[in-house]
């Protein structure tokens, strides 16, 4: 028999638990899950290998406190880290954070020197820095996923305001994962009708506004953690292409060389997934308006990025 697929989750919170959940449940591939708790990992693992012959899937699902079992992995899934609470913003997480995942990524590399990495950890697109700095992997096998779940938030809130299913919006976000994300309508279309054509600027306007702030609606709401059914959901999107070899195009946070002018830095861009990661970076023709959004959204990224003082 050919070898299974093997997917890592290192942090086995909501958002780690639930990507664990999705990819049982899709037959993708066998799940270790990892957590610095002990016992909550094998728990959560537990309880999902008895999920098992109800929901029909035959799969390994372990859990475990150390990086042994990992070996081997194609895809390893970081999400460890303090999660955003309420009144805390993104670049608050940035100290803290940066030396979990870097502590983490040199785990994985050294378990598994051949997988893709995908990164949840916020402040998302100078976690991928971390991460890449700390495993040395290529640009091709480290990416954030940010963009996928933008896109989903922006998508679900269209499909809302115009009572229509969310199979028919096709559209996409851009940029860093925060405030200065870049929704593009110009670029939306319901069932190939121009969302421009459906909604007025002002609504239009009102959307993309509750997009940008969509994570902090839901910390907000929640009070006591953030969002992680639609990280998850967004995450095994990716892992699907990777694994599949499905080459979609889904907006990821990639590693630019000199596509839509930026190098050296990671900015949510479309991406063609898979078997080896990245195959290609997709660039859309921009209006001066959209270029300029993606300038601020670079420049926001950047600042972070200078601060980790990576060396």
């Amino acid at each position: 028999m050919p070898r299974r697929n093997k997917v890592t989750i290192v942090g086995a919170g909501n958002v780690g638990a639930t990507c664990a959940h999705w990819i049982a449940s899709k037959e993708l591939a066998d799940v270790v899950l990892v957590d610095i708790v002990e016992g909550m990992p094998q728990g959560k693992a537990l309880d999902l290998r008895q999920a098992g012959p109800v929901e029909g899937y035959d799969l390994e699902v372990v859990g475990t406190n150390g990086y042994e079992e990992t070996a081997g992995s194609d895809i390893v899934v970081i999400t460890s880290g303090i999660p955003r609470k309420p009144g805390m913003s993104r670049d608050d997480l940035l100290a803290v954070n940066k030396n979990i995942v870097a502590g983490v990524a040199t785990k994985v590399a050294e378990f598994s020197p051949g997988a893709v990495l995908i990164i949840v950890s916020n402040p998302l697109d100078a976690m991928c820095h971390v991460a890449a700095h700390a495993s040395r992997f290529p640009r091709e096998r480290v990416l954030g996923m940010a963009g996928v779940l933008d896109t989903a938030r922006y998508k679900a809130f269209i499909a809302m305001e115009l009572g229509v299913s969310v199979e028919d919006v096709h559209g996409m976000v851009l940029g860093g994962h925060g405030d200065t994300m870049v929704p593009l309508p110009r670029h939306t279309s319901i069932g190939g009708i121009p969302l421009t054509e459906l909604l007025s600027a002002e609504r239009i306007r009102a959307i993309v506004d509750r997009t940008a702030k969509g994570g902090a609606e839901i910390v907000a709401l929640l009070k006591t953690g953030s969002a992680f059914y639609a990280p998850a959901a967004a995450v095994v999107a990716m892992a699907e292409s990777i694994l599949k070899d499905k080459k979609r195009v889904l907006p990821c946070a990639v590693l630019l060389n000199g596509e839509y002018g930026y190098k050296d830095l990671f900015i949510g861009v479309p991406a063609v997934l898979g078997k080896n990661g990245l195959e290609r970076v997709v660039e859309l023709s921009l209006d001066e308006g959209e270029r300029a959004l993606l300038a601020n959204s670079a420049r926001s990224v950047q600042e972070l990025v200078t601060a980790l003082r990576l060396e």
